[in-house]
């Protein structure tokens, strides 16, 4: 103590060296055990960090997420959100697309019922059922390639195509008369075809089976002219007999109408003729009474109206009835020729 003391004394400045000198060395005492610790801390904070961020699912709208545990599926997040998995390569997360897709067939030759082809192209819009199993179905049976399923079903929808052509006549699918075409019942057979087998296959859902195109190979469309035309001329056929027949009922009935309406008519006439001839009669006999005379010429002169006519030529006495009336002139009322006419030649 007194040498510490005296040293303190002797020298000011020493004593001010001694204890910044003391100071250093308690600096280095305690660096080498706060820093480590400081920066391990860090690094298990970053750590942490890293494992959570590793750890962290995004399940987006529209997506199904499968997480695998060591490649199998071991379960599957439906709900949009965040969730969370053990990190790799423990677990990883495998986003599924459950957004509805459209596939065609393509255009494909197949045969109708009654043995003609046609060149038919449908169209399938489908998605992957939202629910864990079939989304494990659709991961095993393509590995979860879209495109890859999309060709698969094309191969499914070329084969139902064929199946249900064969069920179909080429007139229900191609006609003139709309009431005729049966494309409806073409696509719900096509779709009941390929509905169950895509859903137990690949885990697909198929919301919609349409037909894009529907056309006629050559030979078809050649068989297909002459049968509609055979079809027309069978028809202008029948029409032609319906109308022929229809015509002759219609004469037939009119030229009954005719002779009932002439018989009608000829009884009718013959009693006003006959009516007629009695009236005459009366009146004849009427006149004969009064003047037998006039009656005489009355009669003459109808004779000669009835026999002689237009074109008649008669050479004939004129002091013969009925003409002697033309020479000797009517009688008078006394009964005596008349006096002038009498003394002609």
């Amino acid at each position: 103590m007194s040498l510490f003391h005296s040293h303190d004394h002797h020298d000011h400045g020493g004593h001010g060296h001694g204890h910044h000198h003391g100071h250093h060395h308690h600096g280095e005492a305690s660096g080498p055990v706060g820093f480590p610790w400081r920066r391990a801390a860090l690094a298990a904070v970053l750590i942490a960090f890293a494992v959570a961020a590793a750890s962290l699912v995004q399940v987006r709208s529209g997506e199904a997420t499968v997480v695998t545990r060591f490649g199998n599926p071991a379960r599957v997040l439906l709900e949009p959100g965040l969730s969370w998995r053990w990190p790799a390569p423990f677990e990883a997360a495998i986003p599924v697309d459950l957004r509805l897709r459209t596939t065609s067939s393509g255009l494909q030759d197949v045969g109708t019922r009654d043995g003609l082809r046609i060149i038919v192209q449908a169209y399938v819009a489908w998605q992957v059922q939202g629910d864990p199993d079939n989304v494990k179905r659709f991961m095993r049976a393509v590995q979860n390639e879209p495109d890859e399923a999309a060709r698969q079903i094309r191969t499914f929808v070329g084969s139902a195509l064929e199946t249900t052509a064969a069920s179909f006549d080429l007139s229900s699918l191609i006609n003139t008369d709309a009431n005729q075409v049966r494309i409806g019942d073409f696509e719900n057979q096509l779709r009941q075809q390929i509905d169950k087998q895509l859903l137990t296959t690949y885990g697909v859902r198929v919301l919609q089976v349409g037909v894009e195109r529907l056309t006629l190979p050559s030979v078809t469309l050649n068989a297909t002219v002459d049968r509609m035309r055979a079809e027309r001329e069978t028809i202008a056929t029948e029409r032609t007999a319906i109308g022929k027949r229809e015509a002759a009922q219609i004469r037939s009935a009119a030229e009954r109408d005719a002779r009932i309406v002439e018989a009608d008519a000829t009884v009718k006439a013959a009693d006003i003729e006959a009516q007629s001839r009695v009236e005459a009669a009366l009146i004849y006999g009427r006149a004969y009474a009064s003047s037998p005379q006039l009656y005489n010429l009355l009669r003459s002169l109808d004779t000669l109206g009835t026999v002689v006519g237009p074109t008649t030529k008669l050479i004939l006495r004129t002091d013969a009835a009925p003409f002697r009336v033309l020479v000797d002139g009517p009688p008078s009322l006394d009964g005596k020729q008349d006096g002038k006419a009498g003394t002609q030649p």
